[in-house]
């Protein structure tokens, strides 16, 4: 019996603006990351968001980021690895306080971006990060690209651990996610994210964009909030797995 998380970035807005489809999103997904202020999220949409992923019953997570809102967090910014441990802190701390409030359980941290891509080939930040994670709380699960720095990190400190693939995000001969700045690096048809899903569950495997097969570890799948097909993609994938007996839930340490 195969069994996987969905989880979707939320919570990327402002004021009492509410990215189109999101509430709906929930409904379809097992776990949430949610902005902590950094490249979006701001205290209205922080409580809105944790207050509907418990409504929900989906796995709540930090999603810190580099400071850059206006670029989305997708931009590269160099700090140090304890500049880095501070920022991720400041924000897992921001939105815990949100969760506590509402009488909720922080379950994870993932981080966005660029501090994602960089953390998982650069061992120092990987280290930074999953460090700040463990000091905080060591039973949160670290997110991190499968088979990256941040997966080791984390299993190097006894941090629990999520391998994290992407359904709407195309892959290089190396396991790398393919640049934004490429036009082929968002998937947005829904068969062929489907098919992309079932191989990375079923076989472990994904297909780069030159068609190599890659072996790669499937413990959770993002898609993204921001995606133009989010609800298309995640409603298709949810029951596409459903149909075939696959089950979907937040990574857990806990005895079923």
């Amino acid at each position: 019996m195969y069994s996987v998380d969905i989880n979707c970035d939320l919570g990327e807005n402002f004021g009492s603006y509410i990215l189109p489809n999101q509430d709906v999103l929930f409904d379809y997904i097992s776990s949430a990351n949610i902005a902590c202020g950094f490249h979006a999220g701001d205290p209205d949409v922080m409580q809105y968001t944790v207050a509907k992923a418990i409504e929900k019953k989906v796995a709540i997570g930090a999603h810190p980021g580099f400071y850059d809102i206006q670029g989305f967090g997708r931009r590269a910014i160099y700090m140090t690895p304890k500049e880095v441990y501070n920022m991720v802190l400041y924000q897992i701390g921001a939105l815990y306080g949100f969760v506590k409030a509402a009488g909720g359980r922080l379950h994870h941290v993932k981080p966005h971006g660029a501090l994602y891509n960089m953390a998982a080939r650069d061992k120092n930040l990987a280290t930074a990060i999953a460090q700040a994670v463990f000091d905080f709380d060591q039973q949160l699960y670290l997110y991190g690209l499968a088979g990256s720095e941040l997966i080791a990190a984390a299993n190097k400190i006894g941090l629990p651990a999520a391998s994290e693939v992407f359904a709407d995000r195309t892959y290089q001969d190396n396991g790398g996610l393919t640049s934004r700045s490429q036009d082929n690096a968002v998937i947005t048809d829904a068969l062929q994210a489907i098919r992309q899903v079932s191989l990375m569950i079923t076989q472990q495997q994904v297909a780069s964009i030159n068609q190599q097969l890659i072996r790669i570890k499937a413990d959770t799948l993002c898609i993204h909030g921001d995606n133009a097909q989010a609800l298309l993609l995640t409603k298709n994938i949810h029951n596409h797995l459903l149909k075939e007996g696959i089950t979907i839930k937040a990574p857990s340490n806990e005895a079923d």
